[in-house]
């Protein structure tokens, strides 16, 4: 099913605003329908009263809350969420009150006209989630701009791996990436771009990819990367 509403060009663009929401360098989000103003949040973090002051003044109509895992960094806004937005927070293997979806890989959820898709992407943790709307993608750290997320030198890195190159890099190359961390060289980019551009995308095999990010570090200084 999924697979088909991509092939049939359902990635309209939505509206997808990002916040810089403090931590460290964390970004939550907004996107929504701009017709219907039907909404969802993502990684409600450090400073949830100014997305929820956005959604007032736009007057949009929030439906869901998501966390991309669960690290205090991404839902330590949630309790203020959930007392403002009578919502509870949705997180990998939870179920949505109002639709009794369970969020798990391939869950759907509509979103006016659009369909909100959920892809488990193990790895940085075992709980991570990236949120596929529209044409944009919310990758939590799973994926950044020119990075990826932190794991451990095994089964962590090898869920990454596949998590990455068997669900994302699937999707359309225009599809826009917008990551949990002002991490990498800009705040979004697209599927197409870290296709071309990321050095952990770029490597050939797992074994490759597993030895850059032992020797990240030694790389970053050889290229002058932040």
């Amino acid at each position: 099913m999924y697979l088909f509403l991509v092939q049939c060009g359902m990635n309209k663009r939505i509206v997808a605003k990002q916040f810089r929401v403090g931590g460290d360098r964390n970004f939550g989000y907004l996107a929504a329908d701009g017709i219907s103003k039907k909404a969802v949040i993502i990684d409600p973090s450090f400073s949830p009263e100014r997305i929820l002051d956005y959604v007032k003044t736009n007057d949009y109509i929030v439906q869901y809350v998501f966390n991309t895992h669960n690290h205090s960094d991404h839902t330590n806004g949630n309790s203020f969420i959930e007392s403002r937005t009578g919502l509870k927070v949705l997180h990998y293997l939870s179920i949505d009150s109002a639709t009794n979806a369970k969020i798990t890989n391939g869950a759907l959820l509509s979103l006016g006209e659009f369909t909100i898709t959920i892809l488990h992407t193990p790895g940085h943790t075992y709980d991570s989630i990236c949120i596929h709307v529209g044409d944009a993608l919310f990758t939590g750290d799973t994926l950044f701009v020119g990075k990826v997320g932190g794991t451990d030198f095994g089964k962590q890195a090898r869920d990454e791996y596949e998590s990455i190159h068997k669900k994302l890099l699937a999707l359309p190359d225009d599809i826009r990436v917008f990551p949990g961390h002002d991490y990498g060289t800009a705040p979004e980019s697209t599927i197409g771009i870290e296709k071309k551009t990321n050095p952990f995308l770029l490597q050939p095999d797992f074994n490759s990819f597993l030895d850059l990010k032992k020797n990240w570090l030694e790389y970053k200084k050889i290229h002058g990367i932040a």
